[in-house]
């Protein structure tokens, strides 16, 4: 999965004269939490709520409120922006923004082509996708069983899904130690016959859970 296939396109950009206050007001109305900085296409700057609380002083201040909301509608994003933006290419893996994301202490990404602002990914985005490649919402069976890590386990697995004609979903696995978790989300056989069979074949199953609605 690539950043472009879950990425927000086309975000809205303000420009480095755009004041707070402004920036403050198109966030609260437009339910954003950062936007990013832009001279025509290119990107300059990325606003947070966050870079505007560390960069302007709070209500505990001696400022009166017409006192801070002078200053506010007077100063601009520019002031306050981050200007070293961690970005990352819209074809570039999913992975690679987590990563980076990690890396960097970071809730998100500017997505650009050169300088070009082509969209923004968040954290959100991100489990989003881990959500929805584990099948979460999806109908049928999620089972995980427990398998020696060697050739020919998933074709062997997926195999008896086949022989029951069951329809396989979502595949995942996990490898923590000396123990390999196969996830497998499947539909169209019941989840008692499945889990039986693969006993049968001598496979360790630790979980069955069935979602029947979406």
């Amino acid at each position: 999965m690539l950043v472009k296939d879950r990425m927000t396109a086309n975000p809205y950009c303000i420009s480095k004269d755009t004041s707070i206050s402004a920036a403050l007001d198109l966030m609260a109305e437009r339910d954003f939490h950062r936007i990013p900085v832009a001279a025509g296409q290119e990107l300059v700057g990325l606003v947070t709520e966050g870079t505007i609380a560390e960069n302007t002083p709070s209500k505990a201040t001696s400022l009166s409120v017409y006192e801070l909301n002078y200053l506010l509608a007077k100063s601009t994003v520019e002031s306050v922006m981050i200007k070293d933006v961690v970005t990352i290419h819209p074809d570039a893996l999913l992975e690679e923004a987590a990563v980076l994301m990690r890396q960097h202490d970071i809730g998100c990404l500017v997505v650009t082509e050169g300088r070009k602002v082509v969209g923004i990914i968040t954290q959100n985005d991100i489990f989003e996708a881990f959500i929805d490649l584990l099948g979460y919402y999806e109908e049928g069976s999620r089972y995980v069983i427990a398998v020696e890590d060697k050739p020919g386990v998933l074709a062997d697995l997926t195999g008896l899904f086949f022989d029951e004609m069951a329809q396989i979903t979502n595949l995942a696995v996990y490898r923590k130690d000396a123990q390999t978790d196969v996830v497998i989300r499947a539909r169209g056989v019941a989840p008692e016959v499945m889990k039986k069979l693969l006993n049968d074949h001598g496979y360790q199953v630790t979980s069955v859970l069935t979602r029947c609605d979406k």
